[in-house]
């Protein structure tokens, strides 16, 4: 890797949290034309969490972000600077991030939130990490969380049984150059807007109206074949290009850890980018697709089995609505 000489960023401590409702795939075959079978066939997916009828992602944030300071050893007053990745904020305004400072406690830092979809981890990773390598922030936080459950059509069997809820936070320090994140490449194309999008809810078809909610347009919908070509193309590309930046090759890999999407999709990735099963991390039958915090949620399980070492390189990626695409290079 080549140094331009400015700190880097390196996550010093993680943290986690999965709303206590569970939806199984026998559940849904309660309430929609489908199997357990089919299910874990097509998606390898099996349990999902849920977020109660009065939460949204607040709660869940919040529990991540106090869990990464604890790991970190960090006091609320440090963190300079919080960056909410999500596609299902709170409320439309003011800023999730905004409506958690308090709770967290971090009144000195500036909050806010980006849309990067399934991206937004990686995304929210490489905007705090250019205002560490100016020195315009020491210590910040990013925050992965989604209630995605809100906004599955359970009417629609392709989309509804892949989503679930969850929350994961990274607090981010200055190090010295060569350490920490060695990479980010991030991507997006807005020609492909349409193929994963939920087209109601915003200034365009509001949601107080009648029709719209009829329409179904305040749902998730995806272009499941379109979305699996692309995706494994995008993944495999950025991967690629994020390994070239930080100089290592996925022989140097000890974790990939991709956004936890579809089987498929990671299995196809994993074996074009020639990094054993064994060195990939899935846990996507156990949470679902929780799209901004599934990298969080993921990382959390392995620095969990103690199979992570300092110095250990992790390579992340994810894919996402936008279309978005990013990947990012980490020494631990």
């Amino acid at each position: 890797m080549h140094s331009n000489g400015l700190p880097s960023a390196r996550i010093i401590g993680l943290g986690t949290a999965l709303p206590a409702r569970i939806m199984t795939n026998k559940d849904f075959e309660q309430i929609i034309d489908t199997t357990d079978e089919w299910i874990v066939q097509r998606t390898g997916m099996k349990v999902r969490h849920y977020v109660r009828s009065d939460e949204g992602i607040a709660e869940i944030a919040v529990e991540a972000g106090k869990k990464a300071m604890a790991a970190a050893g960090v006091e609320p007053e440090e963190i300079e600077l919080v960056v909410l990745a999500t596609a299902t904020p709170e409320q439309p305004i003011p800023a999730t991030a905004a409506i958690i400072q308090p709770a967290l406690g971090v009144s000195n830092a500036v909050c806010f939130d980006i849309a990067g979809a399934c991206s937004g981890f990686i995304y929210a990773l490489q905007v705090v990490r250019q205002f560490i390598a100016t020195g315009e922030v020491k210590t910040a936080m990013i925050i992965g969380a989604e209630a995605l459950s809100k906004y599955s059509d359970f009417t629609d069997r392709s989309t509804c049984i892949l989503f679930g809820d969850g929350a994961g936070a990274a607090v981010l320090r200055a190090c010295e150059p060569g350490d920490g994140v060695l990479s980010c490449a991030w991507h997006t194309d807005g020609h492909y807007s349409d193929i994963i999008q939920m087209p109601g809810g915003g200034s365009k078809y509001p949601p107080h109206v009648k029709e719209h909610i009829e329409a179904r347009l305040p749902f998730i919908k995806m272009r499941g074949n379109e979305v699996f070509k692309l995706a494994v193309r995008a993944f495999l590309e950025v991967c690629q290009e994020a390994l070239g930046k930080a100089g290592v090759t996925t022989d140097e890999i000890r974790w990939f850890v991709p956004h936890q999407a579809n089987l498929r999709i990671i299995s196809a990735v994993g074996d074009r980018l020639g990094i054993p099963v064994e060195r990939i991390y899935v846990n996507l039958e156990k949470v679902g697709n929780t799209s901004s915090a599934s990298i969080p949620l993921a990382m959390g399980e392995v620095i969990d089995s103690g199979d992570l070492k300092r110095g250990d390189l992790v390579l992340m990626a994810a894919f996402g609505g936008g279309l978005t695409w990013a990947a990012s290079v980490v020494r631990w």
